[in-house]
């Protein structure tokens, strides 16, 4: 299907992943740096089905290389085979892509590898580490765990931006993005003890840059000790 994928096509090929290629709609800029775009799946959702927080794999030329970046669903609707994307734009094939898409563009894609395990024992409460790469998948996260209150450590600012979290249940804790992320790190390796002593059945939840995310599990999982099944750490990008 399409361009040659080098050896990243070939290692999702040997683990059966699924090849689809998505049909642009519309594309609405949130903000100037932010951009949502809709799609039809090309039967995607009625053949995976769908679960909180499901991210797919989309393909992009880079100066005649594959590119392949990962976005979390927005809205999908398997039924009318509909969903969204939302882009945080930076330089890069995959935000020049975004940056020009319009009706009538394609792109393919591929599911491999996304999942979401429910936490068991529910969460008392959710502490989540995301940025606007990961915006929509933390609205997938709350919006999957119910009632439960939450703390979110957002690195940049949220002003424009489609958070859809309840002000009344979930707090949000903004951090400038400096040093590589390292003013992040400092923040929650600072507040997240403490508050991690408040409740019986906490769940934490990080997803940023990759160098970020790999620093943050390693400090929850081995120097707070918190259970690996109440942790779930998915690098969403690279700092270059």
């Amino acid at each position: 299907m399409g361009q040659g994928r080098g050896w990243e096509g070939a290692v999702l090929r040997l683990l059966r992943a699924k090849d689809f290629e998505f049909t642009v709609t519309g594309a609405e800029d949130v903000t100037a740096d932010y951009r949502r775009i809709a799609f039809t799946d090309g039967g995607m959702l009625a053949t995976t089905g769908v679960h909180p927080t499901m991210w797919v794999r989309l393909w992009f030329d880079n100066a005649g290389k594959p590119h392949q970046r990962a976005y979390t669903l927005v809205d999908p609707d398997p039924e009318a085979g509909t969903f969204a994307l939302e882009f945080a734009l930076h330089e890069g094939c995959a935000s020049d892509w975004a940056r020009a898409a319009k009706a009538g563009d394609t792109v393919e894609a591929t599911v491999q590898g996304t999942g979401f395990d429910r936490p068991d024992p529910s969460p008392s409460h959710v502490y989540a580490v995301g940025d606007p790469a990961s915006l929509p998948a933390v609205n997938s996260l709350l919006g999957a765990l119910g009632d439960a209150p939450a703390t979110v450590w957002f690195e940049g600012s949220l002003d424009g931006l489609p958070f859809t979290g309840d002000p009344a249940r979930h707090e949000v804790r903004e951090v400038p993005r400096r040093d590589a992320g390292a003013a992040l790190l400092e923040r929650v390796r600072a507040e997240l003890p403490g508050l991690l002593a408040s409740g019986a059945d906490p769940y934490v939840w990080i997803a940023c840059d990759t160098a970020t995310t790999r620093a943050l599990g390693a400090f929850v999982r081995k120097e707070l000790g918190l259970p690996k099944q109440r942790v779930q750490a998915l690098g969403y990008w690279r700092a270059s």
